[in-house]
């Protein structure tokens, strides 16, 4: 090899997987002057389950758009500018987030002041609004965009085997058509969201042992799935003083298993999942025969579904493990895990694509302070600190919605410390002051307030809900939240109808 050969294969990042959140990292690498090559196993496009974005989501996109010159993450950062500048791009308008309880049996009840009804807007209107991501779409995009501002991309590459030289180098060894190529790099970033990479590599652990939630799901994307708010008119629901449809929003249904997501994007195609409890539930059935009666088992849920069809991608119901993940460690010598690789918890609150974005955000402040060469491991060390908290935290959140699923008055409440924790990131942001961990889950006195609420909770349901006790409960949330209550949040007057949560982006 000559030495412009050598050069050619010669990176500071090499980044093992290409989706948003690693292609994203490698062009504002890129666009900070490092050499970035990105391998892939599989090829775009390729399916991925649809996902939401959310404010804070929407607030990382457009600083990184700034600070690395990236313009179009600032586009899809809205509803409004994403179809305007990009419209070929599939994506869904997301309002907000939207949540009706089921009973086995028994068609969805509820009435004229929402009591089985809770619609929480996080935008003011159709063109500042979140969207739902067709992942395939999005990655893809983002992938040929990497190429555009000349990042080196191997897809349908599979790295076999990597060295570490005496020089502080990385030999990384891939295969691709049969044969085998090799690269070295100096950094390798683990945007794989999974923990084998790392596992294989550098001999991480995953568990799932210290988390409260315990879920898995079964999932697809399907076509002619009929609107929920169609159904709701046609029985004669009352829903005039909405403040949006809500299919067009993170759409939760409520049931005994555990609840069911439903995005919806603006090509007829439908991002449905069951996601079970597993403390009270099991799959013993197929995936498809299980999803076909438990829709069976809810009438409503069984008539919005009634004319479904699978897509055609993935064309089948796809059946996960347990959910809950989180790594042993996030980096060591010459390498570094992203956040959607170091662990995940549950899609309940929409976290995946805004928890994946802060953590690349946090990386990339550590590479600019400190360089390629001089890495802080201590920096490191804190961002891994920020990490295990943001787990512990979204744990909480997402824990003590499951453990109040079946009592509504008492889930609407605990839904709200989600919402409190986003409020107060997103008022600190606008402040022009970035939290050092998503959620402020570093918050000590936030971390109280939840951890709390979450054991009292558990104390609760272990007596059976009493209805005074519940009473109680909602008020003692009501007044814990108040120091962050900005927007109204748990106002009676309001009848779980919430127009204006969101903050001014």
């Amino acid at each position: 090899m000559n030495e412009t050969e050598r050069d050619q294969d010669t990176f500071d990042f090499l980044i093992a997987g290409s989706g948003f959140a690693g292609s994203i990292t490698a062009m504002c690498l890129k666009q900070a002057g490092y050499r970035v090559c990105m391998i892939e196993r599989k090829k775009h496009p390729r399916f991925s389950v649809g996902e939401s974005s959310t404010p804070i989501a929407d607030m990382i996109l457009r600083n990184l758009s700034e600070t690395y010159d990236l313009p179009f993450l600032k586009e899809l950062s809205r509803y409004g500018s994403w179809q305007k500048y990009h419209p070929e791009l599939v994506c869904g308008l997301k309002r907000g987030f939207s949540y009706y309880p089921h009973q086995p049996g028994k068609a969805f009840l509820s009435d004229k002041n929402h009591s089985n009804e809770l619609l929480v807007a996080a935008s003011y209107d159709d063109e500042n609004s979140d969207t739902n991501w067709l992942r395939s779409d999005v990655d893809q995009f983002l992938a040929d965009k990497a190429l555009d501002v000349g990042i080196t991309l191997h897809e349908s590459a599979e790295i076999q085997t990597i060295e570490r030289d005496p020089l502080v180098f990385w030999n990384i060894y891939y295969q691709k058509n049969g044969e085998v190529f090799g690269i070295t790099s100096k950094w390798i970033i683990d945007a794989t969201g999974s923990p084998h990479f790392s596992g294989k590599f550098f001999g991480t652990k995953s568990s799932s042992d210290s988390f409260d939630t315990n879920s898995s799901s079964i999932y697809s994307h399907f076509e002619g799935v009929g609107k929920w708010h169609d159904y709701l008119h046609s029985k004669d629901f009352f829903t005039d003083d909405y403040p949006y449809s809500p299919d067009d929003s993170a759409l939760h249904q409520l049931i005994d298993e555990g609840w069911i997501w439903m995005l919806r994007f603006n090509n007829d195609l439908l991002s449905a999942g069951i996601v079970i409890d597993n403390h009270t539930q099991s799959i013993v059935d197929t995936a498809a025969e299980y999803w076909e009666a438990l829709m069976q088992k809810y009438p409503s849920l069984s008539r919005v579904f009634r004319d479904a069809k699978l897509a055609e991608v993935p064309g089948k119901i796809i059946q996960s493990g347990r959910l809950q993940r989180k790594l042993d460690k996030s980096y060591g010598d010459g390498w570094i895990a992203l956040s959607h690789t170091y662990g995940f918890v549950d899609p309940l609150h929409s976290t995946g694509i805004a928890y994946s974005l802060a953590g690349v955000e946090r990386v990339l402040s550590i590479i600019e302070a400190y360089g390629v060469d001089k890495m802080s491991s201590l920096s490191l060390k804190l961002n891994q600190d920020y990490l295990s908290k943001e787990m512990k935290l979204i744990d909480k959140l997402v824990s003590v919605s499951y453990l109040t699923r079946n009592n509504f008055k008492l889930f609407t409440a605990s839904v709200m410390l989600y919402f409190i924790a986003s409020i107060k990131y997103e008022q600190s942001r606008l402040r022009g002051e970035i939290p050092n961990a998503f959620l402020c889950a570093d918050d000590p006195e936030l971390r109280t307030i939840i951890e709390e609420t979450h054991q009292e909770i558990l104390n609760l349901k272990k007596r059976g809900f009493p209805a005074e006790e519940v009473d109680r409960q909602v008020e003692t949330i009501r007044k814990r939240i108040e120091p962050y209550n900005s927007e109204g949040l748990m106002d009676p007057n309001k009848n779980n109808m919430y127009r204006h949560t969101a903050v001014e982006l």
